[in-house]
């Protein structure tokens, strides 16, 4: 079932998220609809916040980027392989000199700005299974899996955007809490509360 993308604005998305446990009511259908309602929204990445859910899961599939032409060979194939669901996850190192790529998100569509980000991660989590791993990351793998961490963590990309940047989208961002915003897929835009 494709669910509705909770758009900026919402609560939902400033509020660190809760861990969960192996027998969360129905965890698998939840983790089939994310996947549907991410590839839905032509999306790499989609955390349970953005869905409505304060919890600690997100989902990846990076295959997309694997058709990147700027690619390395070893990160081409990587990136293509690369789709992991995460529960509950924890970073526990983020070293290396920090980068810049263009990013975006489904929860503030028509924004893409540079962030920059520490190259290299290692992160302890639950797969679908709930069986623990640790893994390392790096490049274009390692930033998509910031990204979404910090969506249960409460964080926005644009959080990490300098004042003046910020300013320069502000308006775009209004909007977007306002369902001004034309997209291809279902969103879930924050009730306004009328002034008396």
């Amino acid at each position: 079932m494709i669910l509705p993308i909770v758009a900026y604005g919402d609560p939902v998305l400033k509020r660190k998220a809760k861990e969960i446990q192996k027998d969360y009511p129905k965890l698998d259908t939840l983790i089939e609809n994310m996947w549907e309602s991410m590839y839905n929204a032509h999306g790499v990445g989609l955390a349970a916040p953005q869905v409505g859910l304060s919890i600690r899961l997100f989902v990846i599939d990076a295959s997309p980027f694997a058709e990147d032409d700027d690619l390395i060979e070893n990160e081409e194939t990587e990136l293509k392989d690369f789709k992991r669901v995460f529960i509950n996850p924890v970073i526990i190192e983020e070293n290396g000199d920090a980068w810049d790529f263009n990013e975006g998100c489904l929860s503030i569509p028509d924004v893409r700005e540079d962030v920059f980000r520490q190259p290299n991660i290692k992160i302890e989590y639950y797969d679908q299974n709930f069986e623990k791993q640790t893994e390392e990351l790096s490049g274009l793998a390692a930033r998509v899996v910031q990204h979404e961490y910090d969506h249960i963590e409460g964080i926005l990309f644009t959080d990490k955007l300098s004042s003046l940047k910020r300013k320069l989208i502000k308006g775009k961002l209004n909007n977007i809490t306002k369902g001004k915003v034309k997209v291809d897929y279902r969103m879930r835009f924050p009730q306004l509360k009328k002034r008396r």
